[in-house]
């Protein structure tokens, strides 16, 4: 019987943004775009994304995978707090009737601005306690889309991110094996990040730089 919990800590998004504290809390599927009122005095506005996913193994429900796939997309703000999470957890199962768990978090955020000041999160947790066997994956795949005019993404894009998130479901309620699973998962994410960067090249241009920038972390056993 063992107990094990790994964290790592994700890197900060570096870009023309600066850095102030973080906006968003801990809480599932919350985004809004609020005023606030700008140095000069005038209005701005302020973007807050958080979306969390969190599954449970146990003995009474041997088996739980959920997932997210979030657009969310706030046009022209002054300063934006976002956060992505993923956290599963296995326990109280054994070799010879094991548990898994899986957690599945994309969260796609598109914003306007030339001098936005930025906070990005980006986590995942996998955990057994006392589950020797488990499966347990934890992935957050967190893609921020900077332009300096606000970016709609269009029909084209929105079909192929849709069929992305289809095949997403799919793959979470599939019985591969973890590290089979992360594998895939990546495949996804890539796919995603060709998508945005494909509507970005697409898009208006201005004096500042667009940026398409993909965090990525996972956690899991086995086959970290």
């Amino acid at each position: 019987m063992s107990s094990h919990r790994k964290r790592r800590s994700t890197s900060p998004l570096t870009r023309r943004a600066v850095r102030v504290g973080l906006f968003a809390a801990g809480v599932a599927g919350v985004a809004t775009a609020v005023p606030a009122q700008a140095a000069t005095g005038g209005p701005a506005k302020v973007a807050v994304a958080s979306d969390h996913v969190f599954s449970r193994a146990n003995r009474l429900d041997h088996t739980e995978a959920k997932d997210s796939f979030t657009i969310r997309q706030y046009g022209k703000v002054s300063a934006a707090g976002v956060r992505n999470q993923a956290n599963a957890v296995s326990s109280g199962c054994s070799a010879d009737d094991a548990c898994r768990s899986v957690a599945l978090s994309f969260q796609i955020v598109t914003f306007a601005g030339d001098q936005t000041r930025l906070n990005a999160v980006n986590l995942s947790d996998a955990a057994n306690k006392n589950c020797n066997g488990c499966q347990t994956l934890a992935g957050a795949y967190q893609f921020v889309v900077s332009t300096p005019t606000p970016l709609t993404l269009d029909s084209a894009h929105r079909r192929q991110l849709a069929d992305i998130h289809r095949r997403l479901d799919a793959l979470t309620r599939s019985k591969v094996p973890a590290a089979e699973l992360r594998t895939q998962a990546d495949a996804l994410a890539a796919e995603v990040n060709a998508v945005l960067k494909d509507a970005v090249a697409d898009a208006p241009k201005g004096d500042a730089q667009d940026d398409v920038t993909m965090h990525r972390h996972l956690d899991g056993w086995p086959g970290r």
